[in-house]
């Protein structure tokens, strides 16, 4: 990973640049990419060893290439919109380079976070002698990993995972959402899916939730969401009756997304103003801070794990995988 290419400086492509650029050890050349350069002007300013920027629209697959032909990166990490992961991979099959991305591909027009879209270019990938890392965030990505590690260390045999998220942090903000806002609420607002007993069950959006005590934390009213690691833990945790994936949010946040769904703003078709379309997602998404200004004051902790239980040696176990 020598030298690296990311595309994307939002709030998370932020982070990824600023942490690639503290470990030269690691990354010795640092290559970021955005739609709009100035924006990589504003990270480039924030890393703490000089980085090389460029302007690149993600979703043309020839100016990708170009870029990855220009820079000759050993690495590609897509922090670009998750509606911009198969062009991405398109243009890394097409230019040779290895692949990493942290949210799965999700359609433009419609709020559904499946992996199959991106799990049709396996063979691509492995007939072209490249590695496509898909979900390697913080969840999906750490969380898999926590995952892999109770499978392989501490249980001969995993039944029920418990994926729990909580975000303690204090904004000051009346509403704003930590990542691209469109896709977050996207995210919270689909309906619920979670995996038991060799079937998928879903429910209505935030219909069921419980209290669940987090570390350095406590307690935390918590939702059942879907998020996308389940598709691929039940493929990988063997001998698996149930996985789910509890968020927090607390009842600020659950009473404004009540009233932005009741009034129309989350809808992803245009409706007319003043003779003009307009995506009502898109219109609040522009009302709401940018994730990327909500640092500054950020009060509290994250914290994130995995619940665990199963068998070791023939007794019951239960373990707890976290980060805070």
């Amino acid at each position: 990973m020598d030298n690296v290419l990311i595309i994307g400086a939002g709030a998370a492509g932020s982070v990824v640049a600023q942490k690639c650029a503290m470990d030269r050890d690691t990354f010795k050349h640092i290559h970021l990419a955005s739609r709009r350069i100035e924006s990589c002007e504003k990270v480039a300013a924030l890393c703490k060893t000089p980085i090389e920027i460029s302007q690149v629209d993600a979703d043309n697959v020839e100016e990708v290439v170009a870029l990855i032909n220009k820079v000759k990166p050993d690495l590609l990490i897509n922090m670009a919109l998750p509606y911009q992961d198969l062009p991405i991979m398109d243009a890394c099959l097409e230019a040779g380079c290895n692949y990493m991305d942290t949210a799965n591909y999700e359609p433009r027009d419609v709020a559904k976070f499946e992996y199959h879209w991106q799990w049709a270019y396996q063979d691509k990938f492995k007939q072209a002698g490249l590695t496509a890392i898909l979900g390697c965030g913080f969840d999906p990505g750490v969380t898999n990993i926590f995952c892999a590690y109770a499978q392989e260390f501490l249980f001969d045999e995993i039944e029920y995972i418990d994926i729990v998220d909580c975000n303690a942090g204090d904004h000051g903000k009346t509403f704003a959402t930590n990542f691209n806002p469109e896709i977050n609420l996207r995210e919270v607002t689909q309906d619920g899916k979670y995996w038991k007993d060799g079937e998928w069950i879903e429910i209505p959006a935030l219909s069921i939730k419980t209290m669940i005590d987090y570390p350095e934390v406590g307690p935390k009213a918590s939702y059942l969401i879907y998020h996308e690691e389940e598709e691929s833990l039940v493929k990988h945790i063997k001998g698996l009756k149930q996985i789910r994936f509890w968020m927090t949010f607390g009842a600020e946040y659950i009473k404004h997304l009540e009233v932005f769904k009741s009034i129309g703003l989350i809808g992803l078709e245009p409706i007319k103003h003043k003779g003009m379309d307009v995506i009502p997602m898109e219109f609040l998404k522009d009302l709401l801070p940018p994730p990327s200004s909500l640092a500054e004051g950020y009060t509290g902790k994250t914290s994130i794990g995995i619940i665990a239980r199963g068998t070791k040696d023939g007794e019951p176990v239960a373990k707890m995988l976290y980060n805070v």
